[in-house]
């Protein structure tokens, strides 16, 4: 009597399981799956922020060249003064020392310039591709979306060059209903969060 009841026990277990596990299986087979898209690339060249962060590395980018080239002037005149000195002596020698230190501080220079920018501008994205998968994710979560995948939406049709028409062909969303493009929406919050931050720190 005694193992029917352990017996009768076990059976109650393991048949109340699977009942726990069909039932979840079912509510997921039930589950929709909503998927949106969202043009990064159009993201990135219309938020107010990227722009002004880019125009920053852009002016820094012209200041650097602004003195790469002051240092090129400085040895060409350089240069023009070795051309009225007779070479092998004492002041061409010397000039002709303070080029070779010219040129290996303009190289010095250029090197740790465009190294600097590229980090920068690696920071800048980096920033700007978490603000955008944070907004992407907020966005998400409220409207019940289960995927957002990466798409482009410029028309194939009105492409005329024919590489754009070849990495067209290539893309992985063929077709998508208009509502299934969260570009607009995701960028008008970032705009608008901007915006109120900037008038904020105003």
């Amino acid at each position: 009597m005694k193992k029917f009841s352990l017996w009768m026990t076990a059976f109650v277990a393991t048949a109340g399981l699977l009942v726990a596990v069909n039932t979840a299986s079912a509510q997921d087979q039930t589950t929709a799956h909503q998927v949106g898209l969202i043009d990064m690339a159009h993201i990135f060249k219309n938020y107010e922020k990227f722009k002004a962060e880019t125009e920053g590395l852009q002016a820094a980018a012209q200041q650097a060249e602004a003195k790469a080239q002051a240092m090129v002037a400085e040895m060409k005149n350089v240069q023009g003064q070795m051309q009225g000195l007779t070479a092998g002596s004492p002041d061409y020698n010397a000039k002709e020392s303070a080029l070779i230190e010219l040129q290996t501080r303009l190289q010095a220079f250029q090197q740790v310039e465009r190294r600097d920018i590229v980090r920068k501008q690696a920071e800048v994205y980096k920033k700007i591709y978490v603000e955008v998968q944070g907004a992407v994710s907020m966005y998400a979560k409220h409207y019940n979306y289960t995927l957002i995948m990466r798409f482009n939406r410029e028309d194939l049709a009105a492409a005329g060059d024919p590489q754009k028409i070849i990495q067209g062909m290539n893309r992985q969303v063929v077709w998508h209903r208009p509502q299934d493009d969260l570009t607009d929406p995701i960028l008008q919050y970032l705009n608008d969060q901007y915006s109120q931050q900037a008038k904020a720190g105003n």
